[in-house]
């Protein structure tokens, strides 16, 4: 007996010395899915992936689908909305709406274009002749060599680099736009990076307005999201980007990149591909030109000034000038600058220079405008919102699209409020938390982590940012899930936001070809105090791995040797 008593004690010390380590349960389980509900096939394709989801243990879909936008949507939205909303009670899928957008500024630009983060334009050269003002563009502003027309082999002059002359790049004088040349790309994916760029550093006038041209030609290209424009500061400060996204065979298409010089009196224009895997492509006729009255803001904090050159004088709007107005449609790029006209009755004289000043706004990337979160009417715009939210879903949870806010902190609006750039955001999640809980009281609030995590974006010379993010963690509501989503700091990032009381949830997948993704996600979560919960994250509509992914978190309490 007592050997037998003396076997089951070391076998009980065994157990309590041995490295078991019990996997956490997660009680949030969510896929997330975008569609914007303007055809039936959008219920069809949430019904499938929500059924999916359901069936492998999954309890919750971040629905993005314009629901910050509701009083602008038509009736047939509606309808579908309350399919969607049907389909998740069937099968027990919580909806969480994903809203309030800053970065991604399109649902509050829909109802007000003048509502985006402005940039100044200082002291532009204007000269008046026959009733208006037209810009009096800096002729030094230009592109040596843009043509390519001088060349030694496959070397350019003017250009501060191509990659690999004779190698990646080419001057190929058989196949051009204009003039005897063009530059040609092909054998980029033969190397390290798939590089396939030219660059040429510009002088430009601080706080001006710019917009950088082309001609392109490809040839089996892809992936064409590899072909971008960039304009860098020479200390690599990012001033505007845009990914070209052409066909992957095309002839010769125009295209262009706007941007704001900002205190730079020089500027690095990129043209080519980032990660090329195949094909070729021609570059012909890159240019650069100062531009006018372009992509102008006008609220409270952006005003407009109009001052003779020589003397000083200040003229009035609606007297010395016309009023300018901005139109309403809210257009990624304005086609044309907007015209200063000058009425007969103006003290403003033919012929005189006039320093013209204003704000416009910028796109960091394409496609992507920020908006001001000092302006007031935001906050109208989204009660409004909430409560048309509430009244269509009632949810218990939400979910704040506040993540990769690349602009704001330049108008006066911001600059008279005398806070940092982390006060400012923490102020607005605040204030969308409680235009949440006025709806709901009792509400959960989710949030991205980006712009608060110290490893991610909550810091100083953030893209076009005039102010800094440091500790922006500090000022919103610790009762807030943080949803964490860079994958190579996930450690860091759970742990940092763990030990200061929030409670954490991972953005996990990305559209890999595979779940190791979700696997690092959740061994840093089974170590991280407070987590909570893990999505299916896909930008790309990919679903092929959402099965898999339920099966991967839905059995988390079974004990692992």
């Amino acid at each position: 007996m007592a050997k037998i008593l003396r076997f089951l004690l070391l076998i009980s010390l065994i157990a309590f010395l041995s490295p078991v380590c019990y996997s956490k349960e997660y009680p949030y389980r969510w896929v997330y899915v975008s569609r914007r509900l303007n055809e039936d096939s959008d219920v069809r394709e949430i019904s499938g992936i929500v059924k999916m989801a359901s069936e492998h243990g999954l309890n919750g879909m971040v629905l993005s689908a314009g629901l910050d936008r509701l009083d602008q949507q038509r009736p047939t939205y509606f309808r579908r909305l309350e399919q969607v909303k049907q389909i998740c009670k069937q099968y027990n899928i919580e909806i969480i709406p994903i809203v309030f957008s800053v970065g991604y500024g399109g649902a509050i630009l829909a109802h007000d274009r003048n509502l985006a983060a402005a940039v100044p334009v200082k002291d532009a050269v204007f000269v008046v002749r026959g009733g208006q003002a037209h810009l009096l563009s800096d002729s030094s502003v230009r592109i040596v060599n843009g043509g390519f027309e001088e060349h030694y082999g496959d070397h350019l002059p003017g250009y501060r680099f191509h990659d690999k002359p004779g190698e990646v790049s080419f001057v190929d004088t058989t196949v051009f736009r204009s003039g005897m040349a063009s530059l040609r790309f092909e054998n980029f994916q033969n190397f390290r990076h798939g590089h396939g760029r030219v660059m040429q550093e510009v002088k430009v006038q601080p706080h001006r307005s710019y917009k950088v041209t082309c001609w392109i030609k490809t040839d089996r290209l892809t992936p064409t999201s590899a072909l971008r424009m960039l304009v860098l500061a020479p200390d690599k400060h990012q001033i505007a980007e845009s990914s070209l996204e052409l066909p992957s065979t095309v002839d010769w298409r125009k295209v262009d990149l706007d941007f704001n010089s900002f205190k730079f009196d020089k500027v690095w224009v990129y043209v080519g591909v980032w990660d090329g895997k195949s094909g070729r492509f021609w570059i012909d006729d890159l240019g650069i030109e100062e531009v006018g009255l372009s992509n102008i803001v006008r609220r409270q904090g952006t005003p407009i000034s109009i001052k003779s050159d020589e003397t000083g004088i200040a003229y009035q709007e609606g007297r010395d000038f016309a009023q300018i107005r901005v139109p309403k449609v809210n257009l990624r790029s304005d086609p044309e600058p907007l015209a200063i006209k000058i009425p007969p009755q103006s003290r403003i004289r033919n012929g005189e220079r006039l320093r013209v000043s204003y704000y416009q706004r910028v796109t960091p990337k394409k496609g992507q405008i920020t908006v001001c979160m000092s302006d007031p009417r935001i906050y109208e715009i989204w009660q409004g919102q909430a409560k048309l939210i509430h009244q269509h879903l009632s949810p218990n949870k939400y979910m704040l699209s506040m993540d990769e806010i690349r602009a704001g902190g330049s108008c006066e609006t911001c600059k008279k409020r005398n806070m940092s750039m982390a006060q400012i955001l923490g102020d607005c999640i605040s204030r969308q938390v409680k235009i949440v809980r006025e709806v709901s009281s009792n509400a959960e609030v989710f949030i991205w982590s980006d712009m608060l995590d110290p490893n991610h974006n909550a810091h100083a010379h953030y893209y076009l940012v005039d102010g800094d993010f440091t500790d922006s963690w500090k000022y919103i509501p610790k009762d807030i899930v943080i949803v964490c989503w860079y994958y190579q700091k996930r450690n860091e990032s759970l742990r940092f936001f763990s030990s200061r009381g929030f409670r954490t949830m991972a953005g996990a997948y990305y559209d890999g070809d595979n779940l190791d993704n979700p696997k690092g996600w959740l061994e840093a979560l089974d170590r991280t105090p407070g987590a909570c919960g893990i999505m299916y994250t896909t930008w790309r509509n990919k679903y092929d791995l959402l099965d898999e992914f339920g099966d991967l978190v839905k059995d988390r309490t079974a004990p692992k040797q």
